[in-house]
This record gives C-alpha cells, structure tokens and sequence, in this order.
C-alpha cells in the first residue's frame, strides 16, 4: 500500500478549501486556518465558500480532510506545506500585503525540518526569491493557482495548465500531486523558475482583466451611440481569433484577483515602459463612472441595488464592482436601498438593508443590478444592468 502524504493547507479561502478537497482524494489533508469558525465547518465537513463541487466532495467523496487551528499540532511530520493565505493589494504602499504569507513561510520553515513550502498566495515577482534568502532555505517554491470564484475546484479537477515555480524532485512530485487529484489527464504541467511563474499570474489575471474592460468601453460606446452592444459583440466575437469568453459587460471587474493582479503588476513594472497595464487598472475606475453617469441621468428618487456580491455563484462582497456604485452614489447624494441575503446587518454603509425582495422592490424608483436572474423579471421595467448573456 502506497504511504499517503501529509499535506498541510494554511488559509480556508477559495484556494485552500479547494485545493484541500482536491489533495484529501489520495493524501491526509490538514487545513490550518485562524477562523475557528472556519475550522469547525470542515470539522463537520461542510465548506467554508460557496462552491457547488466543493459541497458535492464533501457529501459524496471519501476525503481525509480535517483542519486546525493549531499551527504546531498542523506542521509536525507534514511532507507539504501549501500557504493559501489572502495578500490584499496596498494603495498606499502599491505593493502587496504579504505579512502573511511571510508569517506562515517563516513558521513552516522553523518548525518543520523537511517539508517544502509551496505558497499558492499571489506575491509579487521575486518575492519567493527574497524569502529563500532571507531564510537561507530552498525549501520554498511559488505555484499559482488560476481559479474562479465559485469554481474553483472545478478548475483544479480540469486544469488550463499546471504551473511549479520551482525545480527538483520535491517540486516535481507536488506537481503530480495536482495531476493525480485532477480528473483531466494529459494537463500541460510547466515548470520553471519562481520568479516567472509569479509574473505568469500576474500578467494572466491583468490580461483577463483588459478583456472585460475592453468588452465594457465597447459597450459604453454603445450606450453613449445608442448602438445595441449584444449585436456588436456578437460580431466581433465570432472572429475564432478573439472567440467569446469573458465578454458580458458588467460594472467593471471585480473579485478577489483581477483588481489586485492589475494594479501589483502596474506597480512592478517601476521604469519599464508600458501604457497598457496602466489603462487597464484606469479603465476600470472610469467605467465605474460612466455607469453612474447613466443612472444619475435617469433622476431616480432612490435606487435599489440588488445584491452586492462580485458575480453569481460568488459570496464575495468585499471586492465587488457593485461597491464602486454605490460609493460614488451616495457620494450623489442618491437616496438607495440594498438587497443582499448575506448580510445580516440593518445597513451597510449607511444605506437600509431591506431582507423582503418584494418591499425592496416596491421602494427602489430604479434598481441596479451587475447580474441578474429570473427573480426581477417581474421589475423588468424598472431595471438597469449591462449584463446581456445571463452568465456570471
């Protein structure tokens, strides 16, 4: 009988629910999070983040997962150690917050004498690089993850690609890992050096993020020229060079990655000549302007905002476009209502939480929705959204 491999999995986010349930196929997973909470739902094997595969494993699979909250008990004897912790991008210091990162690599190195510490977070170019040196340890490599919100482990069972920032035979065999829990065969699996596998991410996220702003300037051309935006898109879309994908306006992108991504990669550039990435990242604040030109022409006497989360299928409301809206609404003066089933608050930034659809519906003059579903067809006359494929 083949030795299974202890694999620890710090952060139960997106990345690390996902990643924990797709390693506790074949290997003893131990998810170390801060969040009691956190820990308790896997304890009892429920998921932490919306995720309809994750829900399913959990139910249907049998999965040797458990989780901690104790950093010493989770390290002992661990082969893998994988960081999966968030890394919020700073304004002020436009570089990434990685106290976090750094924390648990510093931890896993002092307190485990064997394992290899892959970090999954999203750190700038060089930043694993850096923490070998400071640690004086090559027991650390860099391998993104390229996931969507509310998909994730979907992604990891058919992966685009596979992508070890790092060399070796420990490297290599956290690289199998992530074929053999995938139900894909054949995965392109690449290897190669941290540093360039951290600008891959960084520039696959900034990409991705200059296709949705381009596909929303085209349709607020559209707008603006009272063109029909779905026959244009449809249009350019069909060239097998452009394809679709990633082409349903919305009010800007959002999420835990795209704007982060965008805005560290603008900021690793220094002195390197670009225009591009820095219209990108600009790109998104003035959509988020134009859209707001669009309601306020209106003269709405309130505006209801239905739901908050980045997109469907999402519980992510911290990073979502629809906050861009209603900060510069209320910036207006614009008298709104919100209607979010996740919050559990009274108001959220000072406006009312309404928890009825249909009084929310009754007292939004004009409602605002970035997605939308089959629950306000019957305000249809009174809607706003630019989403025109029905699609998260």
């Amino acid at each position: 009988m083949i030795e299974k491999n202890k694999i620890v999995i710090v952060g139960a986010g997106y990345v690390g629910m996902s990643l924990a349930v797709l390693l506790a196929q074949h290997n003893d997973v131990c998810v170390l999070d801060v969040d009691a909470s956190r820990v308790k739902k896997i304890n009892c094997g429920q998921s932490t983040v919306e995720d309809a595969e994750i829900a399913t494993f959990l139910a249907e699979k049998s999965l040797s997962l458990s989780a901690t909250c104790n950093k010493r008990e989770a390290y002992i004897d661990a082969h893998f150690i994988v960081v999966a912790t968030p890394t919020d991008y700073d304004d002020e210091t436009h570089q990434f917050n990685t106290s976090s990162v750094d924390s648990v690599v510093s931890d896993s190195i002092e307190l485990n004498q064997m394992a290899l510490v892959v970090i999954k977070s999203t750190v700038p170019v060089g930043h694993t690089d850096s923490l070998r040196q400071q640690l004086s340890t090559d027991r650390i490599i860099f391998s993104p993850e390229f996931l969507r919100e509310g998909r994730a482990l979907l992604d990891n069972l058919y992966p685009s690609r596979i992508v070890v920032g790092g060399f070796g035979d420990a490297a290599r065999a956290f690289g199998e890992l992530l074929q053999n829990g995938a139900i894909k065969k054949s995965i392109d699996t690449l290897y190669m050096p941290s540093s360039e596998a951290e600008a891959a991410k960084l520039f696959a996220n900034t990409y991705l993020a200059m296709r949705v702003a381009f596909f929303n300037e085209l349709d607020s051309f559209a707008l603006h020229h009272r063109l029909e935006t779905r026959s244009i898109i449809d249009a350019v879309c069909l060239d097998e060079r452009i394809s679709s994908g990633y082409n349903n306006p919305s009010f800007g992108y959002g999420g835990y990655c795209l704007p982060k991504d965008s805005k560290q990669l603008l900021a690793s550039y220094g002195q390197v000549p670009q225009t591009l990435v820095h219209a990108v990242v600009s790109s998104n604040v003035m959509r988020q302007d134009f859209i707001v030109q669009q309601l306020l022409a209106q003269r709405p006497s309130s505006v209801g905002l239905y739901r908050l989360v980045m997109k469907e299928g999402s519980d992510n409301i911290r990073s979502s476009a629809v906050l861009g809206i209603l900060h510069r609404l209320l910036e207006a003066g614009v008298g709104i209502v919100i209607y979010e089933p996740l919050l559990t608050d009274r108001t959220y930034r000072g406006a009312p939480l309404i928890t009825e659809l249909a009084d929310f519906k009754a007292r939004s003059d004009l409602i605002v929705a970035n997605r939308i579903d089959n629950q306000l067809d019957d305000v249809a006359h009174k809607l706003f959204s630019r989403d025109l494929f029905g699609s998260g």
